[in-house]
């Protein structure tokens, strides 16, 4: 008897480049490039909207190239899956939730309201 694969997690954003991408070498010698997006969510209870910074992170060496010519407030858009990560520091395990990119492409230049890709 098989059973129907029902889990699914993708994930798509678009949103803003806050910061220069980070490039860290990790213990098992592989490059993991970090960036955060600035992303508007609409608030139906409250005038205009509330913002989300995410967490983004790639270990596809093609798409660390791109993420590190990446400016701030450029548009990126980013395909992934939303995955959560623990450790342990001195006063316990922490975690937290970031998305693994596996696609993305700056979509606007830094102060454009081109919509082509870049």
């Amino acid at each position: 008897m098989s059973v129907a694969v029902i889990d699914r997690n993708d994930v798509l954003l678009r949103g803003r480049l806050s910061a220069p991408a980070e490039v860290r070498t990790l213990p098992s010698g592989d490059a993991l490039v970090t960036f955060r997006l600035i992303i508007r969510r609409p608030e139906p209870r409250s005038r205009g909207s509330a913002v989300d910074v995410l967490a983004c992170i790639t270990y596809d060496r093609a798409l660390q190239r791109r993420a590190t010519l990446w400016q701030p407030d450029d548009v990126i858009e980013v395909e992934g899956a939303l995955q959560r990560r623990f450790w342990r520091t001195p006063t316990g395990k922490a975690s937290v939730y970031e998305v693994n990119c596996r696609k993305g492409r700056k979509v606007t230049r830094a102060g454009t309201t081109d919509a082509r890709s870049a």
